[in-house]
């Protein structure tokens, strides 16, 4: 049965995604274009295991889908919004680290 995700967790699901630089890479390289994870992995320098375990985390996050071709698997964004997403969040958080408007954020690590 296919249920509507709350806010939040979608959110969190994305929040996962994200938290792996190897997943950020991921998506980075999907935003381009889709691709067969042998493809991936020699471009990311990883795995071909360690690179399925990632995108295997990615399609339980509904953020890519892998698609049948031919005898093959090529693995897309699940949506092309979520390229501009990517994008808009990175572009946002430049922007906070450029201002980075809290005094503590030197002596404190935070921020």
């Amino acid at each position: 049965m296919l249920t509507v995700a709350s806010d939040i967790e979608v959110l969190a699901r994305f929040g996962r995604a994200l938290a792996d630089p190897i997943r950020c890479r991921l998506l980075l390289a999907l935003r381009e274009a889709p691709a067969h994870p042998s493809d991936l992995a020699d471009a990311l320098g990883v795995s071909r295991t360690r690179l399925s375990n990632h995108l295997a985390c990615l399609r339980d996050c509904g953020l890519v889908v892998a698609v049948p071709v031919g005898r093959r698997t090529r693995y897309e964004l699940a949506d092309e919004r979520l390229g501009h997403a990517l994008d808009d969040l990175r572009n946002a958080v430049v922007a906070v680290e450029a201002d980075r408007t809290c005094p503590d954020a030197e002596t404190e690590g935070c921020c």
